[in-house]
């Protein structure tokens, strides 16, 4: 079969599983999607990993999303420090600025997702970052992931000069056996559901 025919049938296949995971998100409801994401944060604020992080990067969730508004409330009101990715559409690259008070800070930016006002840029260096929140449409519990299509975070992620832990918030509906990869994925090493946290170094660790 020709490689493009190949590729086609991939692409296919990932907008099919993106239109399929979308419907099982929004079909939670608000009150389910509340409580869930609500769990979440209990899991995720008892892992050693974020108490000892000072500067965590945390996406602002956007429709059916885990909602990620009462992590960054309660990590602000703990002194924690809150870096945001802001698209770039032109260079496919995330750029990234500390938000202090994200009821007066944001507006809505690319996608419709929330970011800072012009006055309220806050450039930070990724460099200087202890913790990564990642979205994705999907998991698997190596830690590969399904996003939605146009790579920021892998390249994010490709581009770091060092290690630094990252962590998936999903819903359980939205881990499955195994997702689409490429050879440019870059898998986080934690999942936190509304049931378990998923240590997928551990789990990459022994299939290798």
């Amino acid at each position: 079969m020709p490689i493009g025919a190949v590729a086609g049938r991939e692409d296919a296949m990932k907008t099919s599983l993106r239109e399929k995971i979308m419907k099982l998100r929004q079909d939670l409801g608000p009150e389910a999607s509340h409580r869930y994401s609500m769990q979440i944060a209990r899991r995720l604020f008892d892992t050693e990993l974020y108490k000892k992080s000072h500067s965590i990067m945390a996406y602002m969730s956007f429709r059916s999303e885990v909602d990620t508004g009462h992590i960054i409330r309660y990590s602000l009101n703990s002194g924690k420090r809150i870096i945001i990715p802001i698209t770039q559409k032109e260079t496919r690259t995330l750029l990234l600025s500390e938000i202090r008070d994200p009821d007066s800070e944001l507006v809505p930016g690319s996608y419709g997702i929330l970011e800072p006002l012009p006055g309220h840029m806050k450039p930070y260096a990724k460099e200087d970052l202890d913790l990564i929140l990642v979205p994705a449409l999907a998991y698997d519990p190596r830690g590969f992931r399904l996003g939605y299509g146009a790579g920021y975070y892998d390249r994010f992620l490709s581009a770091l000069k060092k290690p630094v832990p990252t962590i998936g918030l999903a819903f359980e509906i939205q881990v499955l056996t195994e997702v689409p990869t490429e050879a440019t994925d870059i898998p986080v090493d934690y999942i936190v559901t509304e049931n378990r946290i998923i240590n997928c170094l551990d789990i990459r660790g022994h299939s290798s």
